[in-house]
């Protein structure tokens, strides 16, 4: 056994060693020992491992955990991808997968169909949100976990898959053979019309061809439309490709301005990325949303159209991330995603929040500090500033979700009820933008949840709790117990008075599950837009006299944003 292990370890090193002759072929002169002498110690630090410790070991899960505890030193963005886990990395990019186009979640015991994707095997073949996923191709589903399923329902196009599903109303289960295809999830799940005069697109990654997409959504809202303006809804946008994020700014803006620029430690990524299309309309008002989800390719987006004062943003400050992020083939089809650059918008400008390069002692990142937040100007002399995301010209502060949302929503009620919903109603009774619960219907969802759990405590209650524990602590809850219960009892929630105390907030809630349902995504984006504030307060800026106009061009000095100030 010893014997095969060293003729394993020689390889390894022979391999390691090749791997060294490359990397220092690339590294600088001064780091040539250091990274020499480091790369020794790991690999005699292996062998010594593999050959003497108690237990056997496995080599691949040892240097897994070892990769990824390094990359975690670094940033979050820096990152490891095996083998196992590329086609995962190619859907982040390209949009596109083999299978049955569903998203699955775990409920319980069970794995449960939460969406099916429109025009898409599991669609097509009658798969509905809530059915619960019992047999796989003759194998019970029962102890598996979500990653374990979409592996199985993932595969090549033309291949089939036969499923077992429980549905509520159904006496038996039903059997539903699917014939997986190619998905390609679109960029853009929807545009529309807000009212008689401003379009809206919403825009939630920037895969391949997002650029595309969007272009062709305008388009087709000015052929068939009196649009005037357009809301560009880039909230909860992690990002994606740079280039398409340059096209994008490309369709309102002129060929040849510069949209970004990076820079990095190796020369080849300080580029200078330009547009290189002819636009689509240099003049429509342009709102663009953001929030604390948009980030990256958003914000380069939402950055430029603000740096050149060709949109106004609405909604909440970005994330901050300023990194420039690009896959580096490793041995045996592995890739490493690396940091190369950082990233500047017209103004000059980087937005990243987190300064990675300087850690405390215990590890800890922090942001960018105050003093070295620097003002920038934008096109027509508007003061904005780096670091900390993009702060939009128009803050609009968020809604906070109460406690008993939150624990329907976790709880999977508000998921359940909907599916009820849809299994009694076979048709809704307005689309998706115009629907409303109606007061009967609350009531008989409140009945269909009185005898379910989802208990909560509120912020009140936890003060207290900890209160009664320091109390106890210090030897003197005895002397105050009295008052303490009669305090508690007094604020203590009443599930029923909150389920109509916050009945607006849970039906707006149920409404958004209840139309994807019948529209699938595209409805689920429409129900939220008619009560959205920072969709009502973008339709305010655009068409309400020259309030658009003023914003631009407005010299009065904002206020620099602080690392404290969260949104």
């Amino acid at each position: 056994m010893l014997r095969k292990n060293m003729k394993k370890l020689r390889l390894l090193l022979a391999l390691t060693a090749i791997g060294t002759y490359a990397l220092l072929s690339y590294s600088f002169v001064d780091n040539y020992f250091e990274v020499s002498k480091n790369l020794d110690i790991f690999a005699t630090m292996f062998r010594e491992l593999n050959i003497y410790y108690v237990d056997e070991i496995k080599p691949g899960d040892l240097m897994k955990k070892g990769i990824d505890s390094m990359l975690e030193t670094l940033d979050p963005y820096t990152d490891y991808i095996p083998e196992s886990e590329i086609e995962d990395y190619r859907y982040m990019t390209t949009g596109q997968y083999g299978g049955v186009g569903a998203l699955i979640l775990q409920h319980g015991d069970n794995i449960v169909v939460s969406e099916p994707y429109e025009g898409f095997p599991a669609q097509k073949g009658d798969l509905r949100a809530g059915d619960i996923i019992l047999e796989i191709n003759g194998t019970s589903t029962k102890g598996k976990k979500t990653d374990d399923i979409s592996k199985i329902l993932k595969g090549q196009p033309g291949t089939t898959v036969k499923l077992l599903i429980e549905r509520e109303g159904e006496k038996k289960p039903l059997e539903k053979l699917l014939t997986r295809e190619e998905i390609k999830i679109s960029s853009v799940p929807y545009y529309g019309m807000l009212n008689a005069t401003v379009g809206y697109i919403k825009l939630t990654s920037f895969t391949e061809n997002a650029a595309k997409e969007v272009k062709d959504a305008l388009l087709d809202l000015k052929k068939s439309n009196q649009v005037k303006s357009i809301v560009f809804d880039l909230r909860g946008n992690p990002g994606g490709l740079l280039k398409e994020a340059v096209d994008i700014v490309n369709i309102f803006v002129p060929k040849g301005q510069e949209v970004v620029s990076t820079k990095g430690k190796v020369k080849e990524w300080d580029k200078s990325h330009p547009t290189i299309n002819v636009p689509v309309d240099l003049e429509i008002p342009i709102a663009v949303l953001v929030n604390r989800g948009s980030a990256s390719a958003s914000e380069i987006v939402s950055g430029s159209l603000q740096d050149l004062d060709r949109a106004v943003i609405v909604g909440q400050r970005s994330y901050g991330k300023g990194l420039v992020q690009q896959t580096r083939p490793l041995s045996y089809n592995c890739q490493l995603k690396v940091t190369v650059a950082k990233y500047y918008i017209p103004s000059g400008r980087c937005i990243q929040a987190l300064d990675y390069s300087h850690r405390d002692d215990d590890g800890k990142v922090h942001k960018v500090p105050d003093s070295l937040i620097t003002a920038f100007k934008t096109k027509n002399g508007r003061t904005v500033y780096d670091g900390l995301g993009i702060s939009p010209d128009i803050h609009i502060k968020p809604e906070k979700t109460s406690n008993i949302a939150y624990s329907l929503l976790n709880k999977n009620l508000i998921f359940d009820y909907a599916s009820h919903y849809k299994n009694l109603h076979e048709t809704l009774s307005a689309n998706g933008m115009k629907f409303r619960l109606s007061d009967a219907e609350y009531d008989d969802f409140i009945k269909f949840v009185s005898d379910k759990d989802y208990d909560y405590s509120t912020r009140s209650e936890k003060t207290m709790e900890e209160l009664k524990g320091i109390a106890e602590k210090e030897k003197c809850f005895d002397e105050a117990k009295t008052e303490y219960e009669a305090l508690l009892n007094k604020i203590k929630h009443s599930k029923k008075d909150d389920l109509i105390k916050y009945k607006n907030e849970l039906k707006t809630i149920l409404e958004e599950e209840i139309v994807s349902r019948y529209y699938f995504q595209k409805g689920r984006i429409m129900a939220t837009l008619k009560d959205d504030p920072e969709v009502l307060s973008a339709i305010d800026v655009l068409t309400t006299g020259n309030k658009y106009t003023e914003t631009l061009t407005s010299l009065t000095k904002k206020d620099k944003p602080k690392q404290d100030n969260e949104d």
